[in-house]
């Protein structure tokens, strides 16, 4: 019976001592705010550029845009998004190629969202204004690459 208060003891100390540890940096995740403009135009497959910065841990990265759709894509538009990223251990996870499936309309204004994400798991949720003609159901692919 002793023995077992000791072993509860020394199980609730241990649990203490990690609920109040700090995370090291390399296991830690942290979200990143998104700040990105983006030019795209197409008929039937699109391609777009453009370029950001992610806000991350106090710092700013500026990163560039290049991307490509397939599917139903007709119009140019011109967007600006704003959101976060998640599941950022380093800031190199930020880069990659990321994957969506969409689709939208823009008649010279309406709004733009999109959800994203990376081979190294870094999602993003991106919200904004755009502006021009577009009608598009497509499956993306973006890359980002930090300058």
């Amino acid at each position: 019976m002793m023995l077992r208060g000791r072993a509860s003891c020394l199980a609730v100390f241990v649990l203490a001592l990690a609920l109040v540890a700090p995370c090291t940096e390399s296991l830690a995740q942290a979200a990143g705010h998104v700040h990105a403009r983006i030019v795209k135009a197409g008929l039937l497959i699109g391609g777009g550029a453009g370029s950001g910065v992610l806000t991350y841990r106090g710092k700013t990265y500026p990163f560039k845009i290049t991307g490509m759709s397939v599917g139903i894509t007709a119009g140019a538009t011109i967007g600006r998004l704003d959101g976060w990223a998640s599941g950022i251990r380093d800031v190199s996870d930020f880069a990659g190629t990321y994957s969506s499936v969409g689709g939208g309309f823009a008649l010279v204004g309406g709004a733009n969202g999109v959800q994203l994400r990376n081979e190294k798991g870094v999602n993003m949720v991106l919200r904004g204004p755009k502006a021009g003609l577009e009608l598009a159901a497509n499956i993306s692919a973006i890359t980002i690459s930090l300058k």
